[in-house]
């Protein structure tokens, strides 16, 4: 098995691939400065999730002056000149121009001055003064800029947009017009109130999202990736098309640390892109499976990405309940995957790893078993009741320890943490008790250190260098966290969302009565269809979405504005949540903003747009899944009504529906398929999605002719090599 890449590798890899690591470069001596604000801001965050968190509006004031601050010092205004490093002069202090010092130094002010002023804020809500307006304006204006430095066009051409809106609402037609906002009443709601900037969705990225972020760098740090990736092949390297089936089983194992679907694709696929490549897959379809599988750690438990933690604050849910509905779903996300990789494999003769290439389970699992006990700690806090950031927090600290204490001692006392402490007695409840643990532990790690001298020292370097890491994969989703509050604060301003939603509702309504007037005889009635309808309007603009926005954008954008509308057909807000979170994790492999397959294409030298369209259509044999658990939430298993009846038999759909629109979408099922064939495949799977005895039935005759064709066929069809 091709060895793999060391942590600094991979970083400078990620950098280069990933948009929002593409950090400018700047002298020694900045570059230090940079490095102790992120070391600082990752140390705030892992102190106050351990210890308490500051009052709402503080924190997240705070995290908001450090994320817009930082983005002005480490992105430059021009993509053409981050790979440059310029002397310190007058006007380039530090290398960085006076002017991003001056908007840096601006925004972190501007930011610290609704938590400065919060004592008052109750009188001033409604009245802003003349210096809160300037404020806030300082603040709209360059955290727009600053998320598109990080992120790029899409989501600040939307706020814009959302901004122009707001104010000129009276010059919008029909349905849209509204009596339209003066700047100093827009500015009052976005930036004073807990409807805008502060709202929900930075207050998830900086109580949430970071130290679950932060978790994972730090246990893909101490080779937990690598003991994922050796379990990957070890268990599916044998089969055919074995390094491809080997990155779907990994990036489904590494997404349960890391819900950064770049980080996946480059993590993982710095081994298995090249390995498939070598087996003969051609070089897009090698880079389209893995940044396909990757995306699927945003959905993958228990680390999700940044909507994740956001569902948790919409529904106020704990989040064990958001991680136990999300199990079925990314199981079917990677089956999705696994079944048009294993078609292509069979269509195109690809053989697997053989003994020599593929290594042992007991071995991999001698080598690396340590590295799994702070993802089991996690979980046992997490399961336990306690907050998900003091999981996180426990998570941490014992990467820390398994990083710099012995290996076997730092890991035989996370487990114990996890299962001797805080299962049975619930101890870290007792005051005083969670620091007394933190101090033990940091004993044990300073022991470690010591006892190894040089090699303590630098995997003490390794771990600050993990924590500043850390930090950089969360800036860029803070600022496009704070800059969706802009868009929500506008919808909340002027209802445009329900005017959306009703909108949505009545085009599928009539859409529904047109298509049960042609074909009376269709198995349902008109309020399903209309539901249906709506679904499918609902996921196609999450994909148009995703062309120009991120993930975590999507979705809080496209909750304001649809969940409304599936409210408004009876779908439980849990269920209607996971429609819009399962279709926004396309936007990471669709074009043309598709990062995760650009950075998949990067490795294997392929053409990024036939990468991305090629990963689009990957993901589209699960296309159906969302559909399947609204007209069936029993496969959420936390959604009310749960029966084991209805998430057996959903389940089942779900699966045989995935299998016939992959074979469809691949040309090949146990025999080359030809057109019409996949067409009736195609079909045969539209009416599982109901997920009723009938609608199976139903898409199982469709189908039969095919299916019984292919099994005569098959007879012909070689064994694989």
């Amino acid at each position: 098995m091709t060895t793999q890449p060391s942590a600094a590798e991979l970083a400078k890899l990620e950098e280069e691939l990933d948009p929002e690591m593409q950090f400018r470069k700047v002298p020694h001596g900045t570059a230090l400065l940079i490095g102790g604000l992120l070391l600082a801001l990752s140390a705030f965050h892992y102190y106050t999730a351990g210890f308490g968190l500051l009052r709402e509006t503080t924190h997240r004031g705070i995290h908001l002056a450090f994320v817009l601050g930082l983005i002005f010092l480490v992105f430059a205004a021009r993509k053409s000149e981050a790979g440059t490093v310029h002397p310190s002069t007058v006007f380039r202090p530090g290398g960085v121009p006076l002017y991003d010092w001056i908007c840096a130094i601006a925004v972190a002010v501007a930011s610290l001055y609704v938590p400065w002023i919060f004592e008052d804020l109750a009188f001033r809500v409604g009245n802003p003064s003349p210096l809160d307006v300037a404020m806030g304006t300082i603040t709209i204006v360059l955290m727009i800029e600053a998320t598109r430095r990080a992120i790029g066009w899409g989501l600040p051409l939307i706020a814009l947009f959302a901004i122009i809106y707001a104010i000129f609402g009276n010059w919008f037609p029909g349905i849209f017009l509204h009596p339209g906002a003066t700047w100093s009443n827009l500015v009052n709601h976005l930036y004073l109130t807990s409807q805008g900037v502060y709202g929900v969705a930075l207050g998830v990225v900086a109580t949430y999202v970071f130290h679950f972020v932060l978790f994972g760098v730090l246990a893909t740090r101490i080779g937990l990736g690598r003991l994922f990736l050796g379990v990957a092949a070890a268990v599916a390297g044998r089969f055919a098309g074995g390094p491809a089936k080997v990155s779907i089983f990994g990036s489904a194992l590494f997404g349960m640390i890391s819900g950064s679907s770049v980080a996946n694709t480059v993590t993982v696929g710095s081994l298995t892109i090249p390995m498939m490549i070598r087996l003969g897959y051609q070089r897009h379809f090698a880079a389209a499976v893995e940044s396909t599988a990757a995306t699927g750690g945003q959905i993958t438990p228990p680390i999700m990405g940044a909507a994740a933690f956001l569902m948790v604050e919409f529904l106020n849910l704990p989040y064990a309940t958001i991680v136990i509905a999300a199990i079925v779903p990314a199981i079917m996300h990677f089956f999705g995957v696994l079944m048009q990789v294993h078609f292509e494999a069979r269509r195109n003769g690809m053989r697997g790893m053989t003994d020599a290439e593929a290594p042992k389970l007991r071995e991999v699992f001698a080598r690396d078993w340590p590295t799994i006990a702070p993802l089991f700690a996690l979980i046992v806090v997490l399961f336990t009741g306690y907050t998900p950031y003091l999981a996180a927090f426990w998570g941490i600290t014992g990467c820390m320890l398994v990083g710099l204490a012995h290996y076997r001692a730092g890991a035989a006392l996370a487990l114990a943490l996890a299962i001797g402490i805080v299962a049975p007695t619930e101890i870290l409840r007792v005051p005083g008790v969670n620091a007394a643990l933190v101090i033990a532990a940091f004993a044990v790690m300073a022991h470690g250190v010591l006892l190894r001298s040089a090699e303590g020292r630098r995997r003490v370097n390794d771990m600050v260098d993990a924590f500043v890491l850390g930090a950089k994969y969360a800036i860029g989703v803070g600022a496009a966290a704070a800059t969706v509050g802009i868009i929500v604060g506008v919808v909340t301003l002027t209802g445009v969302g329900f005017k959306i939603s009703w909108i949505v509702t009545s085009l599928a309504d009539q859409w529904a009565k047109g298509l049960l007037n042609i074909v009376p005889f269709l198995p349902f009635d008109i309020k399903s269809a209309t539901l249906f309808f709506t679904l499918l309007l609902t996921g196609m603009v999450c994909i148009l979405l995703g062309c120009g926005v991120p993930t975590t954008a999507n979705y809080i954008i496209m909750v304001t504005v649809a969940a409304p509308a599936l409210g408004m057909l009876g779908v439980n807000p849990l269920v209607a949540h996971f429609f819009v979170f399962y279709y926004g994790v396309l936007a990471d492999i669709t074009p043309p903003v598709a990062i995760a397959a650009y950075a998949g294409a990067s490795m294997a030298g392929a053409d990024p747009f036939k990468t991305g369209n090629t990963a689009f259509r990957l993901a589209l044999g699960k296309v159906l899944v969302p559909f399947v658990f609204v007209f069936s939430p029993s496969m959420l298993i936390m959604a009310p009504g749960f029966t084991w009846t209805e998430f057996v038999g959903s389940t089942a759909a779900c699966f045989a529906s995935i299998t016939l629109l992959s074979a469809a979408f691949s040309g090949w099922l146990l025999a080359p398929l030809v057109m019409w064939e996949r067409l009736v495949l195609a079909v045969a799977a539209l009416p599982m999605i109901l997920a009723t005895p009938y609608s199976i039935v139903a898409g199982l005759i469709i189908g039969a002719p095919v299916l019984l064709r292919q099994v005569i066929a098959r007879k012909a069809v070689p064994a694989p090599a």
